[in-house]
């Protein structure tokens, strides 16, 4: 199985340090693939969003930073936010990317669990499914060798276009990433498409009957098994003790922010217990520890990849490189 992290380049304070700016977040985050390659892991994701409290708004322009500084590791979006995109541009970008860093692209694409860049680039709400229905089948004709004629809703027709550059010796990796959609998931499936699952809340075991539906989904459209993948939240340090002391006030504070904005209540410690115990969805304690609850999730839900997402609030630079290291060398060797 793969192992890797994937980041939103947060900007939240810390304790009694400030939010960093977003160019110094930036840097982390290219510094943070480097120490994901120097730990032996797969991959490296960085998210896209346009708020205040993100720094990635151009998931591509980092990950061909990450691309100048490693050699090895996979670099995928995490996710892409396709519906407000255009799938011309996102090709290219990430056909680019792919040539720059040597075949080592993918892109995820996702409708949005945030929703502002629907108004920020002109698109409304009311067609959130149908743009991504849409756009996601520009995408993967724009993969095909043969040059496409198309014409939909949201962008002018293409006529006997091809859009350049071109991948090099396969098409672009596309996967589909799913917050716990079934309708997503068969989407997915029937397409043929890979599966990535963001599972950041309750029980992991619940998502065990949409990979079921995917892989039938696989089956009725014709296609051989493709990888499933799972981001989820969590933080590997020494000891539980430590792992929960540099872990749990950032993460409160997180997803506290975010919680105001959707209607939740605030993060209470006893939450992040639940969520960090044997069947919880948060990844959180020692090497030994949460290298039992990956190994538990995969093999649950059959996983081909598991991301870890650690600065869900913004911790300190020395200690993210630390449990990546910890992820590398302590927990990847027990899980191969």
């Amino acid at each position: 199985m793969e192992l890797g992290l994937t980041t939103f380049a947060e900007l939240y304070p810390t304790g009694d340090r400030p939010a960093p700016t977003a160019a110094e977040r930036l840097r982390q985050v290219v510094d943070e693939a480097v120490a994901t390659e120097a730990a032996g892991l797969d991959v490296y994701g960085v998210g896209e969003h346009h708020r205040k409290d993100f720094a990635a708004s151009a998931p591509a322009v980092v990950l061909a930073a990450a691309a100048a500084r490693t050699e090895r590791i996979q670099l995928t979006s995490a996710v892409t936010v396709l519906s407000s995109d255009d799938p011309v541009r996102v090709y290219q970008d990430f056909a680019t990317l792919d040539g720059l860093s040597g075949g080592r692209a993918e892109l995820m694409a996702g409708r949005g669990s945030f929703t502002e860049s629907f108004p920020l680039f002109g698109y409304d709400l009311a067609d959130y499914d149908d743009l991504f229905e849409e756009k996601l089948a520009l995408l993967l004709r724009l993969r095909e060798d043969d040059p496409v004629t198309w014409s939909g809703r949201f962008r002018p027709p293409l006529r006997e276009a091809t859009v350049y550059p071109r991948t090099e010796g396969r098409p672009l990796p596309v996967w589909i990433a799913v917050g716990g959609s079934p309708e997503s998931v068969i989407r997915a499936g029937l397409l043929g498409l890979p599966l990535a699952l963001a599972i950041i809340g309750g029980q992991p075991d619940r998502f065990k009957p949409l990979v079921e539906l995917y892989h039938r989904a696989l089956a009725e459209g014709g296609h051989e098994k493709q990888p499933v993948a799972v981001h989820a939240h969590g933080y590997v340090a020494d000891t539980d003790e430590q792992a929960v002391a540099d872990f749990y006030a950032p993460y409160a504070l997180a997803m506290s922010t975010i919680g105001r904005e959707r209607g939740w209540g605030p993060m209470t410690r006893e939450q992040f217990d639940a969520l960090r115990s044997q069947s919880g969805s948060l990844f959180v304690g020692t090497p030994d520890y949460v290298g039992g609850k990956i190994a538990d999730i995969r093999d649950t839900l059959g996983l081909d990849r598991f991301m870890l997402h650690t600065s869900v609030g913004t911790l300190p630079p020395d200690q993210v490189l630390h449990s990546i290291d910890l992820l590398g060398t302590k927990i990847a060797p027990h899980l191969s």
